[in-house]
């Protein structure tokens, strides 16, 4: 299918040049069918040479200007239309300005009612305001005409337009609601990419919505592929909650963003207030400069935009376009530092607008960036972020380990955050070749041993175990050496010490020779006997004999006596 809106000035015959293509009048109202004046936006369609053509009819008075752009705002493809009796018109000037802001480059000049006047002169000086479209062919109509020259030049201007993608994101800008009896809400709009399916679930207003049905061209369907226009009825969605510049979205595939940088192409002075017309939706927005051919626009309300979405910025009350605008970032950074809009404006000057360092690949592609860069996971890292990642990481190791010389190493949550990382994933990328790695979720220097001080301690400590094995030395004798609990968590950890108990620290081989020397005495034994041929205390005995039924070395008889197994 394709799609194609109309423009021109009001009376120069778009509805009737619609209708005697489809058959179809578009006007709906009985306000516009009593006034004869086209208000709101109007849908027919018709087959030609095989081709299904939908036609988007808008409104050519200045007071419904808006209401135009709804329309064309999504429509890739335009037939402009200029009557020979009339000529070129002030609202054929506004339409023009606002198709060459919309970037609209496909367009097929009609100049009707050729049996009144001769359509040459009203044809050229059309041409030469269309020429900012690019190519536009011109075919002349009367009333009552032959179509045939019409539906050739349609036919043309289609087979020219590019090729949607069906398997693109869908954003199907709303630019009619209504509530059927026995179906509920029904939205239209022009499907410009991807595909829709019944029983899809889609994304409005940032709450999950079901397609319960689709029709196209009159005709119910299970699916619909871009660029069509469609009727989508929603599962359970009160009519009121759906207007006109609503979307509905593939869920988490667009950006909502009240703060947008844009080029700027202007066609007029700027002014802090204008109104944003993007796809079907117009929003109010307050306008700063950045330099001459950029902007900051904020948003009344938040839209789902993209890198590359093209619209414009109109004057209501001056019925004028001031600027067709390029979106270029949908997640610009703040403006608060003095000198920091004139960076900005140089930085968009020269084009050199970046996607996030570090972003997830979904936020990457949602933004409208390719998806360049070292995938991680879901995560895209930049090259240059990876290598200030590392700098830091070793910054920060550094730093920590001197503030804790005993330890084992740095938690990697804790690195994580002291580099700024937003995922614990990212981190191994981050000490790739730091020389940095990581070991039951502790990053360390591979051999990282324990501090001089802390050695001379402990070479101290082994003296006394050679000699009383099982001698566990008290707490003042542990202070006395410079052990505190940290450095003698970090003997543990190092293999140096056992910690049989709080407070009670043997040497390593300790379990293993209290059950050689246990294995001696007669089985079983009592905690005395034990104690006593350990040759140490109370405070020591129980709890290395109950570190041996831990392990399995020992089991305990119904007498609370135990035997080596």
């Amino acid at each position: 299918m394709y799609v194609v809106a109309t423009a021109g000035h009001v009376d120069h015959g778009k509805s009737t040049l619609v209708e005697r293509l489809t058959g179809t009048w578009p006007d709906r109202l009985a306000e516009e069918q009593r006034r004869g004046l086209t208000i709101e936006l109007g849908f027919a369609w018709t087959e030609i040479d095989g081709r299904r053509l939908a036609f988007v009819d808008v409104p050519g008075h200045e007071r419904f200007v808006p209401n135009m752009l709804a329309g064309v705002g999504p429509v890739p493809a335009v037939v402009f239309v200029v009557a020979a009796d009339e000529g070129w018109m002030p609202q054929s000037a506004e339409h023009v300005a606002a198709l060459a802001a919309l970037g609209v480059r496909h367009a097929l000049l009609v100049v009707t009612k050729a049996d009144l006047a001769d359509p040459r002169p009203a044809a050229e000086e059309a041409l030469s305001h269309l020429a900012v479209l690019g190519r536009v062919d011109a075919v002349p109509i009367g009333r009552g005409g032959d179509l045939a020259p019409v539906r050739r030049a349609l036919c043309a201007l289609v087979d020219r337009l590019p090729a949607p993608d069906p398997a693109a994101d869908v954003r199907l800008w709303v630019d009619r609601a209504f509530t059927v009896r026995g179906a509920g809400t029904v939205v239209t709009g022009t499907l410009a990419g991807g595909t829709l399916r019944a029983g899809d679930e889609l994304e409005l207003g940032g709450e999950r919505v079901s397609v319960r049905g689709l029709q196209s061209l009159g005709e119910a369907e299970t699916e619909v592929t871009a660029v069509a226009r469609v009727a989508v009825n929603l599962r359970g969605v009160d009519r009121d909650r759906v207007r006109r510049g609503n979307a509905l979205l593939t869920p988490g595939a667009w950006v909502h963003t009240s703060e947008v940088d844009v080029a700027v192409r202007a066609q007029g002075d700027l002014h802090r207030e204008l109104v944003l017309h993007l796809g079907a939706a117009a929003v109010p927005v307050h306008v700063r400069p950045l330099g001459t051919d950029a902007a900051r626009l904020r948003l009344r309300e938040a839209l789902p935009l993209r890198i590359g979405d093209t619209g414009l910025l109109r004057d209501p009350g001056e019925h004028r376009i001031a600027a067709g605008i390029t979106v270029l970032d949908v997640r610009p950074p703040p403006l608060r530092r003095r000198g920091s809009a004139r960076a900005r404006a140089a930085e968009l000057a020269a084009g050199r607008v970046a996607p996030p360092p570090i972003a997830r690949a979904s936020e990457v592609r949602a933004m409208g960036f390719p998806l360049a860069g070292k995938r991680i996971g879901e995560w895209v890292v930049d090259d240059d972020a990876l290598a200030r990642a590392r700098e830091k990481a070793l910054s920060r190791f550094d730093e920590w380990s001197a503030r804790h010389p005993v330890a084992a190493g740095m938690p990697v949550e804790a690195l994580r955050q002291a580099v700024d990382l937003p995922a614990a994933e990212l981190v191994p990328a981050a000490l790739d070749g730091t020389g940095l790695q990581i070991a039951e979720g502790i990053v360390r220097r591979p051999g990282a041993g324990l501090p001089a001080r802390v050695l001379s301690a402990l070479e101290r400590l082994d003296e006394r175990f050679r000699g009383q094995p099982f001698r566990a030395p008290e707490a003042d004798d542990l202070a006395e050496l410079g052990l505190g609990p940290r450095e003698l968590a970090a003997a543990v950890r190092a293999g140096r010490l056992v910690r049989i108990a709080e407070g009670v620290f043997l040497g390593p081989d300790a379990v293993r020779r209290a059950a050689e020397a246990l294995a001696a005495l007669p089985q079983p034994f009592t905690v005395s006997e034990a104690r006593r041929a350990l040759d140490t205390t109370r405070r020591v005995a129980v709890p290395l004999l109950e570190s041996l039924d831990v392990r399995g070395l020992t089991t305990r008889e119904p007498d609370t006596r135990r035997r080596i197994v």
